[in-house]
């Protein structure tokens, strides 16, 4: 496996600084091009527990909301690096990241 996608989601207003993360740690390069990525809006819901820190939201209350999901790709000997600097600007106590492995 050389290469992973990712799926991330993150409310709209940290999509400028999600993009600028990803640039500046190589993500969402293909060939000849950088800022390579897709998003369209979800709707999500959630439920903040005991302990937490919620965005949005109050403890104990079932919560629905819009947000981004991006989709773009990294090199799996990068992909340590790209989660570190998605949760840097990431605003979640908890970001929804997967990674998933390309066949190649």
């Amino acid at each position: 496996m050389k290469t992973v996608k990712l799926e991330i989601f993150i409310p709209s207003t940290h999509f400028a600084a999600l993009q600028d993360a990803l640039r500046a740690v190589g993500a969402g390069v293909v060939e000849n091009y950088d800022s390579v990525l897709s998003y369209s809006t979800v709707r999500g819901t959630w439920r903040p527990l005991a302990g937490s820190n919620p965005y949005d939201g109050e403890i104990g209350v079932l919560c629905e909301g819009e947000e981004y999901k991006v989709e773009t790709r990294c090199d799996a000997e990068k992909l340590t690096e790209t989660i570190s600097a998605i949760k840097a600007v990431h605003p979640y106590d908890e970001p929804m990241i997967y990674a998933i492995p390309l066949m190649e």
